[in-house]
């Protein structure tokens, strides 16, 4: 059983987790990679606000609880701004407490899909690949409007 954190942007602090919880079940999005597995999730919050104290020390309860994975969910990369603290969040997990870091949750949903298209947010190479996992098809975007 693969066990996961996952770590949401604290101006969605009042999110239920709905879109995360149910991109899980069904493993779409980021967690479509869990397809065939079995998932636990282990952990649930948020990165404490900029620049995100709770990953000094969130991802240690995560591991004692057997996390292997921590996601940085959706709202990281479509909130806008972006997490400007992506980058040193994905080296300093690993490096502190040895666990994978993965950047997504459920499908990005269409209306932030389309607002960051205009904005041209994510057209770097380095954005590509931080949206890839949660980018999904438009019939699968519109399902998470």
């Amino acid at each position: 059983m693969k066990k996961i954190g996952i770590i949401i942007c604290n101006r969605y602090h009042t999110c239920g987790g709905g879109k995360c919880l149910r991109a899980l079940h069904n493993r779409e999005g980021a967690f479509a990679r869990y397809k065939g597995e079995e998932v636990q999730l282990v952990g649930y919050t948020t990165c404490g606000g900029c620049p995100g104290g709770n990953v000094e020390y969130v991802p240690a309860e995560m591991k004692k609880n057997g996390a292997e994975i921590v996601h940085f969910a959706t709202c990281t990369i479509v909130g806008y701004p972006p997490c400007e603290h992506l980058e040193a969040f994905t080296r300093f997990i690993p490096a502190k407490y040895g666990l994978e870091v993965a950047i997504g949750s459920h499908p990005i949903p269409q209306n932030y899909y389309l607002t960051h298209q205009a904005l041209k947010t994510w057209q770097s190479n380095k954005w590509q690949q931080r949206i890839k996992a949660a980018l999904t098809d438009e019939k699968t975007r519109l399902a998470y409007d």
